[in-house]
């Protein structure tokens, strides 16, 4: 059975994108299973395949896994290049992978993703500010010790820039003054063929 990946709208769902992009990264044939969002019928497509009532979810020849910290998991038991090579930079990308998964709620509940947005918000709560500068001094720390040889987080890319590849959406989207280092990591996540890809398909969404 060849990989499926149930999404939600590729404007919207940042959830979606990550694990697009470690399916991407990870060099694997799939197709996708598309779920309109806000539609009176999205919860129960949704259930139709996913037994947490969300998207992403990953369907297999043994069966489904979903949340996008596990389709990475599942992928890179598979395809390893997913993560860094060294041992340490491994454990840290690990580990911002997890921050981005479960923190950073005044970004995500201020600045939802919206891939057609291009406009900044009329006042920028303090939460979504403090949880901004923590973004980007943590991309500035792994770039620092780890991202030598290439524009990336660790380098070239690996699963830690699918997870933060839906924040530099934002930061760009809501016009958000960033420090040089961060608006260069920005401009990287735009120019990743994988990620330009999903963008383009985004701009397409609700056309006519």
């Amino acid at each position: 059975m060849p990989l499926q990946l149930v999404i939600g709208d590729k404007r919207y769902s940042s959830w979606s994108l990550r694990a697009a992009l470690a399916l991407e990264l990870a060099g694997v044939d799939y197709t996708e299973i598309l779920i309109t969002l806000n539609r009176p019928d999205t919860a129960q497509r949704i259930l139709q395949h996913s037994p947490s009532g969300k998207v992403p979810l990953l369907k297999t020849a043994e069966g489904p896994v979903w949340d996008s910290l596990a389709i990475t998991e599942y992928i890179a038991e598979q395809q390893p290049q997913l993560w860094p090579r060294d041992a340490y930079a491994r454990a840290v990308a690990r580990s911002v992978c997890a921050q981005m998964h479960s923190g950073f709620a005044g970004l995500r509940t201020h600045l939802p993703m919206d891939l057609q947005r291009d406009e900044p918000l009329a006042s920028m709560p303090a939460e979504a500010s403090a949880d901004i500068e923590q973004v980007c001094a943590l991309w500035a720390e792994c770039r620092a010790k780890f991202g030598q040889d290439g524009p990336f987080l660790f380098g070239q890319p690996s699963a830690a820039d699918a997870f933060y590849a839906p924040v530099a959406s934002r930061l760009r989207s809501y016009k958000v003054e960033l420090p040089p280092e961060a608006s260069a990591y920005v401009e990287a996540i735009y120019n990743w063929p994988a990620f330009q890809r999903w963008y383009q398909a985004a701009q397409e969404e609700h056309l006519g």
